[in-house]
Parts: C-alpha cells; structure tokens; sequence
C-alpha cells in the first residue's frame, strides 16, 4: 500500500529535520510525483533552510539501516503528528 503524503503535514527526517510538505508536483519529462517541501529552523543536518524536491517513492521509502544502523524510525520520512 502507497503511503499518502498531503500538502500541509509535518514530518520528520530520519537525521532530524522537519519537512513542511507545500504540494504535490509531477516531474514535466518523466509524469514522476514529487513532493515539494520547506525544511525550516534546521542546522542539523545537511537540509538546510530552503524549498526541495524528493520523489514521491524515495520521500516515503524505508530508511536503510545496513547504511543507518543506529536510526529508530522505519521511514526516511515520518509524519509528525499534532
């Protein structure tokens, strides 16, 4: 099942920082969903304040922890909730 990103939710990097998701964009060549998302108040990591662009696929991937081995969340990205 395709995990559901919507405009407007929080999340969390697996190192860190929070994401503000803004929309979500289709790529003009390939028709691939991006998600379009300010990182805000970080200087933990290599996200630095601004407005990025991930693949839908890749934002919402498993981290890899044979890369991560000390990380606890399952997700590169986890919603952050109220």
């Amino acid at each position: 099942m395709k995990r559901e990103v919507k405009a407007g939710e929080v999340y969390r990097h697996f190192k860190g920082s929070k994401a503000f998701v803004i929309t979500i964009a289709k790529h003009s060549e390939t028709n691939e969903d991006l998600v379009i998302y300010a990182c805000v108040g970080n200087n933990q990591t290599n996200h630095k304040d601004g407005i990025y662009a991930r693949p839908y696929e890749m934002f919402t991937s498993l981290v890899d922890h044979e890369k991560y081995p000390d990380v606890k969340q399952k997700y590169r990205f986890e919603k952050v909730e109220d």
